[in-house]
């Protein structure tokens, strides 16, 4: 994860390779059962598959924009690259301080 200083603003970069998810990548870290930062974004390539806790899924893909709350698990979906920018500061700040993705 990178992260970029636009003056005030804070904005992370977030990448994920193909087969990358957060229930076997960050859940064994994190030591919750689902992630619990909110996301605020905007996907530049690739495609993220996000399960909510309380059952629904949703897709977002290159070009849209999302808004994810806490309480999920999410995968890159297909052989593509993930780039997702976050502008949820409470976000940003976390990872750029724990540096986990």
């Amino acid at each position: 994860m990178d992260i970029v200083r636009l003056g005030d603003v804070q904005v992370a970069r977030f990448t994920m390779q193909p087969g990358w998810r957060w229930s076997e990548c960050i859940k064994p870290v994190a030591d919750t059962e689902s992630c619990r930062a909110r996301h605020v974004g905007v996907v530049v390539t690739g495609r993220m598959h996000v399960a909510q806790d309380d059952g629904s899924e949703a897709e977002a893909g290159a070009g849209e924009a999302y808004v994810i709350e806490a309480g999920h698990n999410a995968w890159v979906v297909g052989e593509d690259t993930f780039v997702g920018y976050e502008f949820e500061a409470r976000t940003v700040e976390t990872h750029a301080t724990t540096g986990s993705d």
